[in-house]
């Protein structure tokens, strides 16, 4: 192993999420940046997650939910419902302003609304941290399903297993997820220079060593990547190409330029991104 990754706990308000990329030493993952676990959880009747708008810059941002649902809400008039096993892919690039809320109807549920998922951002390459921002959404019977003994998965992004997934990436990468059986074994694609794998339910086994929720192994790039589930469990694989060069990061903003952060600063502050049709709330920039 590089190295593993222990999730670090956040409290985002009547609900957890486990904050797993970047982590210290250790920047990305393949382009993967930022790796956040969010739930298990239950919100009270009535309540429900609500993330502001807020702005993006230099990047594309994956949301995948095993339970719960959010309404996505951008800058470019889209509005979304994603649900379990849906794919969210959204390009920031130059610039593009978000929303993610409970909708309606998973807030009147009278058990209250439920909440699993993972959310991550992937670092675009230098050549197209500018581009057009974009949006797409993917529903679970669009992605390429994958089946090897034991284990059943899930093609998010990327090229994995003789498979590639609809979603518009930029780079050499995959991202799958996995539900593997007790006793199942499943090794990571080895074309790839860096890998990892994260634990969402149940444990396994690398070598002689376990792994529980929370927990992200980082493989060196010459390794056998295999694991072995030592119960039930539910993963997350991912990892690519090394990304072409360290990136700053500053809130929501990713970029190979301190000045372009900067920038982008200013013009959330000043009020130059475009607005969200349909949810006029706003996140201010933050003091630090």
């Amino acid at each position: 192993m590089r190295r593993v990754i222990e999730g670090r706990p956040r409290d985002l308000g009547g609900f957890e999420v486990r904050r797993v990329l970047p982590a210290a030493g250790l920047q990305t993952v393949g382009p993967f940046i930022f790796f956040d676990h969010i739930g298990p959880a239950l919100l009270p009747r009535g309540g429900g997650v609500d993330v502001r708008p807020h702005p993006h810059i230099g990047l594309a941002t994956v949301t995948y939910l095993f339970d719960g649902a959010f309404m996505h809400r951008d800058s470019l008039g889209s509005a979304q419902v994603i649900r379990p096993g849906d794919v969210n892919w959204m390009v920031a690039g130059r610039g593009i302003v978000h929303s993610e809320r409970t909708p309606p109807g998973q807030r009147a549920a009278p058990e209250g609304a439920s909440i699993h998922g993972i959310q991550t951002w992937i670092a675009l390459p230098r050549e197209d941290e500018e581009v057009a921002p974009a949006f797409e959404h993917h529903p679970a019977k669009t992605l390429p399903q994958i089946s090897r003994p034991g284990a059943r998965l899930s093609l998010i992004a990327g090229a994995a297993y003789g498979a590639r997934a609809p979603t518009s990436v930029y780079s050499p990468m995959f991202y799958l997820a996995a539900e593997l059986a007790g006793g199942a074994e499943l090794e990571l694609p080895a074309e790839y220079a860096e890998r990892a794998v994260y634990v969402v339910d149940g444990e396994i086994r690398i070598d002689e060593q376990h792994y529980g929720v929370g927990q992200m192994p980082v493989f060196e790039s010459t390794a056998d990547a295999r694991v072995v589930a030592r119960t039930p469990a539910r993963i997350m694989l991912l990892g690519g190409a090394p990304l072409d060069g360290p990136r700053h990061i500053w809130w929501n903003f990713v970029s190979s330029s301190l000045e372009r952060i900067e920038r982008a600063k200013l013009d959330w502050q000043e009020q130059r991104f475009a607005a969200v049709p349909g949810d006029d709330e706003r996140i201010p920039l933050p003091d630090r």
